[in-house]
């Protein structure tokens, strides 16, 4: 390697990893770790225990909605939160209740008190929480970090999500709940909740500004700021049919990840469980790469157009899912499809702190974060039926090449190719706000 390139690949590695030099950084990220591991913990207890009280698929499932209601329920009322109020407080207010609901469910699991709306009750808590954190976490990291961080710091964040939320939480959880009881599993999220709590609390507050005086009658009620946010992303192409593109791609393509790759692994694999276990680790190791990778450069001068190409072209190789019988032909498709994912997903955190102004980022990060939630139970839902009369290998090509289609529309009809190049992020100094 010569001189020029060393010099080279240690600007990238110092790049990524700029934002830990600053210390309210370093100590709102680990919080997020400890969060997401938790989370990535829950998910196995909560089946378990479950499992534990009532050996029901419909209670299993039961409870998994009454997560997911949670996160939809108050998705875009996070967003108007993290605009009104203190987003630290924000945060520090969700993992507490987050800590109480799991530390509920383990003390009343240890005393044999447990029962299943004790479970319902405590999903609901942790997908609400959900909800208004990551929309104030969002829109709190362009006052930590200086804009030309930022693309670093949600590369660091899109790594950390597969690896702890999607591998390294569940993985552990296995084995404690597997060593010993579901209970045992929940005292361990609670220390996990319970220390990502106490690096909140040394995080420093933010100055607090003086209101306008034209605020109170800007923002009266909730449903105003709502109309607000919702009334900016009308009018901002690239934000509409971003939005647009992400839902109708989240229609064509989760329902038949979730509930028929599943049985499409089953099938060509003798030892179905492992092997879906680590194809998902594939497309979590995929997303951790593809995250770094862009986080060690700097933004795309064409940023919409590689990140809408990332979603689209990145979603072909589930075309091959189901015309394939081997396990690495499957690995290497996922593997791509979470490298693209990941990729485009930093640009579009990035993206989002930069062209979004500030009172209005946290509605934003919310209804970006609703619409990613809206369709999934209805393409859940038509799944299973749509493959009793269409061939399950047609359904994957579909999965593969409809993305694209969108992506392409997408990027015309929002006119993202001009939109770029009018407001450019690869130079700091050039920034704006407007959309």
């Amino acid at each position: 390697m010569t001189s020029l390139e060393s010099t080279t690949v240690d600007a990238r590695r110092l790049r990524a990893f700029a934002p830990l030099r600053r210390r309210d950084y370093r100590l709102l990220i680990a919080a997020v770790a400890l969060s997401l591991f938790g989370s990535g913990m829950w998910t196995v207890v909560m089946v378990f225990q479950v499992l534990a009280l009532a050996d029901s698929p419909t209670a299993l499932s039961a409870v998994a909605a009454c997560f997911s209601g949670g996160l939809i329920a108050f998705a875009l009322v996070g967003g108007v939160a993290a605009d009104r109020l203190s987003k630290r407080a924000i945060l520090v207010t969700v993992q507490g209740a987050s800590l109480v609901a799991v530390a509920v469910v383990a003390a009343l699991g240890t005393t044999g008190v447990l029962d299943l709306w004790h479970m319902a009750v405590a999903s609901v808590v942790l997908g609400a929480g959900g909800a208004f954190f990551f929309p104030a976490y969002s829109a709190y990291l362009p006052s930590v970090l200086p804009a030309e961080e930022l693309l670093a710091a949600n590369g660091l964040e899109g790594a950390l999500r597969p690896t702890l939320q999607q591998a390294l939480g569940p993985a552990v959880a296995g084995m404690v709940v597997g060593a010993f009881v579901p209970p045992t599993g929940a005292f361990v999220v609670c220390a996990s909740f319970a220390a990502s709590m106490v690096l909140l609390l040394f995080v420093r507050p933010l100055p607090v500004s003086p209101p306008e005086s034209s605020t109170p009658e800007a923002h009266s009620n909730v449903f105003a700021d709502l109309r607000e946010g919702f009334a900016f992303t009308v009018r901002t192409p690239w934000l509409l049919w971003t939005l647009l593109f992400a839902c109708l791609m989240v229609l064509v393509v989760m329902g038949p990840i979730e509930v028929l790759l599943p049985f499409l692994v089953r099938d060509n694999f003798a030892d179905g469980e492992r092997a879906f276990g680590l194809l998902l680790t594939a497309f979590g190791v995929g997303g951790a790469i593809g995250s770094l990778a862009v986080s060690a450069g700097r933004m795309p001068r064409r940023y919409l157009t590689v990140m809408v190409l990332c979603w689209g072209l990145g979603s072909v190789p589930f075309a091959v899912l189901g015309y394939t019988s081997s396990f690495w032909v499957m690995a290497t498709a996922l593997f791509v499809v979470g490298l693209t994912d990941g990729a485009g997903m930093v640009i579009w955190g990035t993206l989002l702190q930069r062209r979004v102004p500030g009172e209005l980022l946290g509605r934003v990060s919310s209804l970006d974060f609703f619409v990613s939630l809206a369709l999934m139970p209805v393409s859940v839902a038509l799944a299973g039926p749509l493959a009793t009369v269409v061939p399950v290998p047609v359904i994957f090509v579909v999965v593969g090449t409809v993305p694209l289609v969108l992506a392409l529309v997408a990027l015309t009809v929002g006119r993202m190719p001009a939109d770029e190049i009018d407001h450019p992020l690869d130079v700091v100094e050039r920034v704006d706000t407007r959309p």
